[in-house]
């Protein structure tokens, strides 16, 4: 597995999986290609958007952009905003932890001091991953569980 920059090339497989992700109810928000283009490779906040990739195939990504005032998930502007996800076929090999040892070194780049994941509430598997990578809950709004990674820790 390598991980490395999604590119407009990857868009393809990348909502092709999002599809099933929301096929298997893990994923509400938008997942054809113009969304995936839009806001996870062109996306104008960005910061990273890594991808890992096994012989030729895109088995997860991991966007992270900065929050602007007056975001959609009410996090400080300045702060990080992540998002991962996971091709089902891949999941429980260490995809996630690959793909953040990556978003984790951007961010300290970029100078961000927090990060927030911002997870539905009813998503064990996410709440459960995000937890590993040190994120912290610190609030809960209606039907969403907002974790937070200190990048200086």
């Amino acid at each position: 597995m390598i991980v490395r920059d999604g590119t407009i090339e990857d868009v393809e497989q990348i909502s092709a999986f999002l599809q099933q992700l929301t096929a298997s109810g893990k994923r509400t928000r938008p997942d054809d290609e113009a969304f995936v283009r839009a806001n996870y490779i062109e996306d104008a906040d960005k910061i990273c958007c890594a991808v890992a990739e096994e012989d030729g195939v895109v088995l997860g990504f991991q966007s992270l952009k900065r929050a602007r005032a007056g975001n959609e998930w009410g996090v400080e502007p300045g702060w990080g905003i992540i998002g991962t996800h996971i091709r089902p076929s891949a999941a429980r090999r260490g995809v996630g932890r690959a793909l953040f040892a990556v978003t984790q070194a951007r961010a300290r780049d970029a100078g961000l001091a927090h990060i927030d994941a911002t997870i539905g509430a009813t998503n064990p598997e996410a709440l459960s991953y995000y937890e590993a990578m040190g994120f912290q809950t610190y609030r809960t709004p209606e039907g969403s569980v907002c974790k937070r990674f200190d990048v200086s820790t």
